[in-house]
């Protein structure tokens, strides 16, 4: 004879929920050391000539991705020397690095407004 669940007895699929139904918060960003003249400065615009800035579509350059790609494409310091320097991780030092190339490029080849931005950005922005 095959033994039946008691009643009233919750199987071990039931106590897990799905996947669907757990909120996990992401981890808060850390600060980071950004020495760039921007912050200074405000927002600051770069488009294609002859065009109106409604008419095209706009690229955002965050403060850390600036800093980041100034300090390794333009002073030259390695990523472990910027990510000290910044006071974050190498790996995110790339991720910066990577992401701001990438929206530089797509900007330039595009036709796109670059917004280099003042602000920190939000969770939603990233």
């Amino acid at each position: 004879m095959s033994k039946s669940p008691r009643a009233g007895s919750v199987s071990q699929c039931q106590r897990l929920k799905p996947q669907s139904e757990i909120f996990m918060a992401p981890r808060p960003i850390k600060p980071r050391n950004c020495c760039c003249a921007l912050r200074e400065l405000g927002t600051q615009v770069f488009k294609p000539a002859g065009t109106p800035l409604l008419q095209i579509e706009q690229t955002n350059l965050f403060p850390d991705e600036l800093e980041a790609m100034r300090l390794c494409d333009g002073i030259g310091l390695t990523q472990q020397q910027t990510g000290e320097r910044m006071g974050i991780s190498r790996g995110t030092v790339q991720r910066l690095v990577a992401r701001g190339r990438k929206k530089l490029i797509e900007a330039l080849l595009e036709g796109r407004a670059i917004i280099l931005t003042a602000e920190e950005k939000t969770m939603a922005e990233r």
